[in-house]
């Protein structure tokens, strides 16, 4: 097949870019600074040249959108809801205007539009979407409503021929340097993978094979539509989250942070304490229903195996 991959440079779309390009497929992607073979320019708002891969297409997989490792400013939260507004708008009307619209479009999303909860996993039937929470910062709402205005972009476009399908994606763990994954083993390997704030807030996570497994099942799944969450099954509470990573790394210590340090060690990072201290506990319902399979469906086996791969990359570098 033709796969688009607008915003395909981040670290999600190269574990995606990589696994289809080796599965066959002939894999193209849309950047602000296109540097690779395969790499074609865009702005993520305006209609260009780039118009012409999607016309013809097989399936369009839209990551685009600004980083949400970031500080939460007024500046850069404007910046992540439009720079997701805007590329879903304009890859719309890319394949509204297309003579041969690809089949099926698969736009990013983000597991954050559930609730801050602990009581209950969010499917997609079920689950609660979020807003403005008791004992959340007020700006956590706006994150949702980035995530909601993201999915309302593509359902609103006109676009009858082409499949759409929202992917609640969770955090995608794989090895590769600059993903969170390699943010959290740093924090484990110096002893600090501790309990943030307590440590009761539930992280969701999707292995980075199951990822790309999953885009190739809603591909090929003409019945999937709408949203459905990419988790794996199991997801867990931070500080059961840390010790099955520092487990895998052999580490035996993992400092607590309070809320307070962990506001520090945000600002350090020039991140946000969104990303540690929400409590995402989100299942893939949709997924589960359709017979999906997962091969990394718990966290302390997934760690051992991104553990694993990563040890061999560096024994192969060595």
């Amino acid at each position: 097949m033709k796969i688009v991959i607008p915003g395909g440079t981040g670290q999600v779309g190269t574990v995606l870019r990589r696994a289809l390009s080796a599965a066959g497929h002939d894999v193209v992607v849309l950047s602000r600074r296109p540097a690779r073979q395969g790499e074609v320019h865009w702005d993520g708002a305006t209609p260009g040249r780039w118009v012409e891969e999607i016309d013809g297409s097989d399936v369009v997989v839209n990551l685009a959108g600004r980083s949400v490792s970031c500080r939460y400013t007024p500046a850069n939260l404007r910046d992540m809801m439009d720079s997701r507004v805007d590329s879903a708008r304009v890859v719309g009307e890319a394949i509204a205007k297309a003579a041969r619209p690809p089949r099926v479009w698969l736009q990013m999303s983000t597991a954050t539009v559930y609730a801050h909860r602990f009581d209950a996993p969010n499917d997609e039937a079920t689950g609660v979407i979020g807003g403005a929470e008791p004992d959340t910062p007020g700006y956590w709402a706006y994150s949702v409503d980035i995530a909601k205005a993201w999915e309302r972009e593509q359902e609103a476009a006109d676009t009858p021929d082409t499949r759409k399908v929202a992917l609640r994606a969770a955090m995608v763990m794989s090895p590769d340097r600059g993903g969170v994954f390699d943010v959290l083993l740093r924090l484990a390997r110096l002893g600090l993978g501790g309990p943030v704030a307590g440590g009761a807030q539930y992280v969701s996570w999707i292995h980075d094979h199951d990822f790309v497994r999953a885009v190739e099942f809603l591909v090929a799944r003409d019945g999937i539509a709408g949203p459905v969450n990419l988790a794996a099954p199991a997801p867990l509470p931070q500080r059961a989250f840390m010790r099955a990573l520092r487990t895998a790394w052999g580490m035996p210590v993992g400092l607590p942070a309070t809320r307070w340090m962990a506001e520090a060690g945000a600002f350090v990072l020039r991140s946000d304490t969104e990303l540690l201290l929400k409590s995402r506990r989100v299942v893939p319902g949709r997924l589960l229903e359709a017979g999906f399979d997962f091969e990394h469906p718990g966290w302390p086996e997934a760690a051992d195996d991104l553990v694993r791969r990563l040890r061999g990359r560096g024994d192969q570098r060595g």
